[in-house]
């Protein structure tokens, strides 16, 4: 009865992110990395509370896969120095907490996760600067780097 509607609504949401993606700079894209990365985690913990395991495990393995091919892969250690390493190596720590946690279901590994997470994005949003344009990457890239993987 409701599969028709809760596909419509699926579809739609993934319009609005597209849509959102297409027209975020880099700073906003990565955010919104943090923002699924999160929203993984809080859902794991209440599939977790549920008893819902299999879903549990679908969540956290999103967080593992945006920490690990989002955040992790848009790190420029060139560029980055220390700083760069030094997040590369959080992320690793937490995709093997996350990973650890869906193992063990421990609850406190996920929190722990989220109170990462939650920081990092709070210090990312604090550097936000005002002239960053909202028009899209296309607003950073040179024209013969257009096509080239953003790397922060």
């Amino acid at each position: 009865m409701f599969g028709t509607q809760t596909l419509g609504v699926q579809a739609y949401a993934r319009i609005g992110l597209e849509t959102g993606v297409a027209a975020s700079n880099p700073h906003q894209l990565i955010v919104m990395l943090y923002d699924g990365a999160l929203t993984a985690c809080r859902s794991a913990l209440v599939r977790l509370q549920s008893q819902d395991l299999g879903q549990k495990s679908a969540d956290l393995s999103k967080a593992i896969i945006i920490i690990e091919n989002g955040l992790r892969q848009s790190l420029d250690k060139e560029a980055g120095g220390s700083l760069a390493d030094s997040l590369d190596s959080l992320y690793g720590y937490m995709v093997d907490k996350l990973f650890r946690a869906n193992l063990d279901n421990d609850r406190a590994a996920i929190e722990e996760v989220i109170a990462l997470l939650a920081d990092i994005r709070g210090a990312w949003l604090a550097i936000a600067t005002p002239a960053m344009p909202a028009s899209g990457l296309a607003a950073y890239a040179a024209p013969s780097t257009a096509n080239a993987p953003f790397r922060a």
